[in-house]
């Protein structure tokens, strides 16, 4: 208590509930909750503690019914609306807050799914919870079941800020009063909206209304309100005895221009500090919960990516069709000449296993980064996240080579053996892979779409550029296609021996390749790639949905 530090020395005991459900949709209700609870609660505490706290929550938020259920995306229907926004809830709830904020959490809800809500928050509030939501038009049902309440004007201005119980009170203080089958709340609302007159009785007009909250407790009136309190009538009933009432004993005096647009810099620099040393310094923290390290996360990451990916077995047996397709189209329409070594097969080889692998690859990042920046704002490590996605994406690294040229290459039967071509393509594929994850994180889908188009074919007609100038000779050392087609060329042209040395050594000097360079095209490959998930991970990390 009394303590000036950053919120973010806290986040592992405040959950905050967002308006919108961002849950994952190809998991179940019961698995959402589940890795919740894994990597928010605390380290140490035992399984079947975790499993009564799960139990508890599933129970108390109705959801024992579809516990089993497939939360649903927008293409596969899954659970109900009501549902939906209660798992959201639950997802919170699952790692026994301190504090628990919700923002809306009853819009789009029934009367009945509302009071089902409140009632589980109730309860949690009764076990020591503080819980702080903002409810838009509440029943008078709901609003009795809250302790406090806060009501804002426009401009977020304090209207009324006291127990629930002496609300009526205060208001009936200056003039306004509920008309009989009115709900309170609503009424309050429509007064503070100005659309409805507070009483025939009241001269109160609702602008005045956060003056006279100031007022009632003696808080310091700000310097453009103060000319309107100077000549507001307060009457005694509406004073507070336990407070100053004198509104221009204020305690603030006019401040200029460049003193307002000072503090301004100075509060913006100091939140974006705050997020500089919780992101890369790693600030205290306070909150005495330690939750799992980063390797049993990488675990539960892991595990819940494998489902994932599981139920999207269709998706990625049409990639390895489509992939396997291309193989055998362009190996059937490729004709291979002794004088380029393969190279214009090759090159197209590259366009067209880029292009492909790059749109497979950025669903891993792209789809999901709602939920990646809830769960990092939660605490949960985005190490773990990063590395759980890349080790899963290496088996279709792996993979997708051997789909690949178990067509292309016995059309083309090229010189190279199979190896050396599976070599080239797997470090290939490392590196389109990486560049996919950079724009998926720094592009919106439809953008990182048409750069995983472009970006390949571009590339690849540079590199693939005969009798090229020294300045384009420059630019081509930047393309990873140069340095792919390249290590393609060399393994097919060591394969030339005896009358066919000579015209190897010709066709070589014409393109500029280096015979032994081959480790060095496969290196820059690896490193472009290693370089290009280190940028994203800072990218992913850094970049904040606005």
């Amino acid at each position: 208590m009394g303590k000036n530090e950053s919120v973010h020395s806290y986040k592992k005991i405040i959950g905050f509930v967002p308006q919108d459900d961002i849950v994952h949709g190809n998991l179940t209700v019961e698995e959402n909750l589940w890795f919740s609870a894994h990597c928010r609660l605390s380290a140490y505490m035992s399984k079947p503690d975790k499993v009564l706290i799960v139990e508890r929550v599933i129970e108390s938020l109705g959801l024992q019914s579809v516990r089993d259920s497939m939360v649903g995306t927008v293409e596969k229907r899954g659970i109900s609306g009501g549902q939906r926004k209660r798992v959201n809830v639950g997802l919170e709830m699952v790692m026994e807050p301190s504090l628990l904020i919700l923002d809306e959490p009853t819009s789009g809800l029934d009367s009945a799914s509302s009071q089902l809500l409140l009632r589980a928050l109730r309860r949690e509030a009764l076990e020591g919870v503080n819980i702080c939501m903002v409810v838009h038009q509440p029943s008078y049902a709901l609003f009795k079941m809250f302790d406090d309440l806060v009501l804002l004007a426009k401009g977020g201005l304090t209207v009324y800020h006291g127990p629930v119980k002496k609300v009526e009170e205060y208001f009936a203080g200056l003039g306004i009063s509920v008309p009989e089958r009115v709900n309170p709340p609503d009424h309050y609302i429509d007064v503070l909206e100005g659309i409805v007159k507070s009483s025939a009785s009241s001269s109160v007009d609702y602008k005045e209304l956060p003056l006279r909250w100031m007022l009632h407790n003696g808080y310091p009136i700000p310097p453009d309100m103060q000319k309107h309190a100077a000549g507001l009538v307060v009457s005694p009933v509406e004073l507070n005895p336990d407070h100053g009432t004198n509104p221009t004993s204020t305690g603030m005096g006019e401040q200029s221009f460049a003193g307002e647009l000072w503090q301004d810099v100075k509060s913006n620099v100091e939140l974006h500090r705050d997020k500089i040393r919780h992101n890369f310094l790693k600030s205290s923290d306070l909150s005495h919960r330690r939750t799992p390290g980063v390797f049993q996360q990488y675990r539960y990451f892991l595990g819940r990516i494998s489902k994932q990916r599981l139920r999207e077995a269709k998706i990625q047996a049409a990639d390895y069709l489509i992939l396997f397709l291309a193989g055998a189209c362009l190996g059937s329409i490729t004709k291979p000449s002794d004088q380029t070594f393969g190279a214009t097969g090759y090159a197209h080889s590259i366009i067209a296993v880029s292009l492909l692998c790059k749109i497979a690859a950025l669903r891993s990042f792209s789809l999901e980064k709602l939920q990646y920046w809830r769960e990092s704002a939660s605490g949960m490590s985005s190490v773990a996240y990063f590395l759980a996605k890349d080790t899963f994406d290496h088996f279709n690294t792996v993979i997708k080579p051997v789909v690949y040229l178990s067509m292309y290459y016995f059309f083309t039967n090229p010189r190279s053996s199979f190896a050396d071509n599976y070599t080239v393509m797997l470090c290939l594929l490392y590196c389109v892979t990486g560049i996919a994850y950079v724009l998926a994180i720094f592009f919106e889908p439809g953008p990182a779409q048409l750069w995983s188009v472009l970006l390949p074919v571009v590339l690849t007609l540079i590199s693939a550029q005969p009798n090229k100038s020294e300045v384009l000779k420059f630019v081509a050392k930047l393309c990873y296609p140069n340095w792919a087609l390249e290590a393609f060329v060399i393994a097919n042209a060591e394969r030339y021996y005896g009358v066919w040395l000579i015209t190897r050594c010709g066709s070589l000097m014409k393109t500029g390749y280096n015979l032994h360079y081959w480790g060095l095209c496969l290196f820059v490959l690896m490193l472009i790639g290693l370089v290009s998930r280190v940028v994203a991970f800072f990218g992913m990390i850094t970049f904040k949905k606005k």
